[in-house]
């Protein structure tokens, strides 16, 4: 897992969780309730689709691809993490809201 993808999974995420929030008032939790949900959601959901798209590297794979960021990475992380995060939030809210 390299920091940079962890980031961007993070911060996709807190956006996903956010826009599931605002979308329907049964979601939402908060924006700081939709921010957190929404990264714990984007971590995981984005660790998985970077493990299904063969993004999972070992340590000096990782160091040796950070010479240039590859575009496929960072998108699979941006879509996985925002999806994620959109998923979780809108399950802990309906949940919560209920």
């Amino acid at each position: 897992m390299d920091i940079v993808g962890l980031i961007i999974q993070l911060i996709a995420g807190a956006v996903g969780g956010n826009v599931a929030g605002k979308a329907n008032a049964k979601f939402d939790m908060g924006g700081a309730g939709n921010s957190i949900v929404g990264a714990i959601g984007g971590v995981v959901l984005g660790q998985i689709v970077e493990r299904l798209t063969g993004g999972a590297v070992t340590a000096e794979q990782a160091a040796a691809a950070t010479q240039g960021l590859d575009i496929a990475a960072i998108l699979s992380s941006l879509i996985g993490g925002g999806a994620g995060g959109a998923v979780l939030s809108a399950i802990v809210g309906a949940l919560k809201n209920r």
